[in-house]
């Protein structure tokens, strides 16, 4: 009888075990998940924001084309405006084909332009991890030279 019982109450002792393992396996399941959701989300932020930095960097760059040519003491002098800047810079993202937005195109010293542009980030996969969407601003600047 003595075996019996030893053998009755091993039984019950393995049948406790069985399933927690799944339990396991279903936890990490759902944390990978999550965590890949939320590596999914910050490389597509990331990605927004480069891509809103290469529009800013193109508007800059056609703004500061968009000088006024003048002659002074015999040398020419490229001079810039915010007036040209605005309507380069307006041209340039109105032909980039993206949600930015042009916030703002001055000069401030007459041989730079500055831009700022902003658009907005969404999540690939809305999930509880991630805000529903983030506001992003880019500003560049570039300088124009006569050499």
């Amino acid at each position: 009888m003595n075996r019996r019982l030893k053998a009755l109450l091993g039984r019950r002792h393995g049948a406790d075990d069985e399933g927690s393992v799944l339990l396991l396996t279903l936890g990490y399941g759902v944390l990978a998940i999550a965590v890949i959701l939320v590596c999914t989300a910050a490389t597509s932020l990331y990605l927004a924001q480069k891509q809103l930095d290469a529009v800013a960097d193109a508007a800059a760059l056609a703004a500061a084309d968009g000088f006024e040519l003048s002659v002074v003491d015999g040398e020419p002098v490229a001079t810039l405006t915010s007036d040209g800047v605005r309507r380069e810079a307006e041209a340039m993202v109105g032909a980039v084909a993206t949600d930015a937005r042009l916030i703002s195109a001055t000069t401030p010293d007459g041989v730079s332009a500055r831009v700022t542009v902003a658009g907005s980030w969404h999540p690939p996969v809305v999930t509880m991890f991630v805000p529903d969407g983030v506001a992003l601003e880019a500003t560049a600047t570039s300088r124009t030279a006569l050499r």
